[in-house]
């Protein structure tokens, strides 16, 4: 794109669809057994590809996956009540709270939670430790609408103008013409995102960076829901999630977002070859590295999670060559 202010028409299109108060169906375990050996949250990401890795793997013949969904109810309980009574939580949103939810649960020793689903990495100091198991490929682009003045082709260099706020892509504030989201806080691809476009979220959130929003008035950016998008707006978006939408694999929550063109590279299904790509990970105590059932279902290429690539492919992820890999570990 050469390097010159956009501009937008007066009007913007109206939503596709209203995002305020449209919770998304959750996709939590459901019996047999209705409560599992590994119970998870976390990343919005690959929730929908843990849901079908968790109806597809057994263990002695009983499931022993629970993931549970980003979004849904306020509270999710995760072990039997009549076993542990105080596994009823707050239902995390992302790969941060994720992450947090996985400590608590570990630094209190009750047993609620077992893993972690996470798109992004974070080697911070953690008390137990955990390890960051890779077990597949996303690649992420830009969404736009297709009536939309940003074009559908953009270089790396280009985005990364946009989400420096550059007023030659952006213009000037107060009102820019163009609106640049970020998924809510927490989310493992906003964290990948910022890494790509070379910007902090301390930055973000102080305000370096002022054409950028993570809410659309009042209501937080749910990650890879295109139903925010107006005509002037842009927001990073997993192709795995587009893809796997776009074919009814999962719930389609695209409205009427396209995904751009980064590099001259299309993003496509299988994403290993997309130029913004990055493994996803399940986490897990490191001390259940070599336990089953952790050690059986995540750990190794050979694990019942790896041995799943039709499953992986199916929603639009690349399978990983590093499947299984332990050697990403918080110190």
């Amino acid at each position: 794109m050469n390097k010159k202010k956009i501009v937008f028409g007066v009007s913007a299109v109206a939503l596709a669809a209203t995002i305020a108060g449209a919770g998304l169906a959750a996709a939590d375990p459901s019996g047999p057994p209705p409560y599992r050996q590994l119970s998870g949250v976390g990343s919005d990401t690959t929730q929908d590809v843990m849901n079908g890795l968790a109806a597809t793997i057994t263990v002695g013949g009983q499931k022993v996956i629970g993931s549970y969904d980003s979004t849904g109810s306020a509270n999710i309980t995760t072990k039997d009540p009549a076993v542990n009574a105080n596994c009823t939580i707050a239902r995390p949103n992302g790969s941060g709270a994720g992450r947090s939810a996985l400590l608590t649960s570990l630094q209190a020793s009750n047993g609620c939670l077992d893993f972690a689903r996470s798109s992004s990495l974070n080697l911070a100091a953690a008390a137990p430790g955990l390890t960051y198991v890779p077990f597949a490929v996303d690649g992420v682009s830009y969404a736009i609408t297709p009536g939309s003045a940003i074009p559908r082709k953009l270089s790396l260099a280009d985005l990364k103008a946009i989400y420096h706020c550059d007023p030659n892509y952006v213009g000037t504030g107060p009102n820019y013409a163009m609106t640049v989201y970020l998924p809510q806080a927490g989310s493992g691809t906003r964290s990948f995102w910022q890494s790509q476009m070379g910007i902090t979220d301390a930055d973000v959130v102080a305000g370096i960076y002022p054409c950028i929003k993570d809410k659309k008035g009042t209501t937080p950016v749910q990650e890879h829901d295109g139903r925010l998008l107006d005509d002037k707006s842009i927001v990073p978006f997993s192709i795995a999630q587009y893809q796997s939408q776009s074919s009814q694999t999962i719930a389609d929550l695209r409205g009427r977002a396209i995904l751009g063109t980064v590099d001259g590279t299309a993003p496509t299904v299988l994403n290993s070859g997309f130029g913004v790509k990055r493994d996803v990970y399940n986490v897990i105590p490191t001390n259940k590295v070599a336990t089953a059932p952790w050690s059986t279902v995540f750990v190794g290429p050979n694990s019942e999670i790896c041995k799943q690539t039709s499953v992986i492919n199916t929603y639009g992820f690349a399978t990983s060559p590093n499947c299984g890999d332990t050697t990403k570990q918080t110190p």
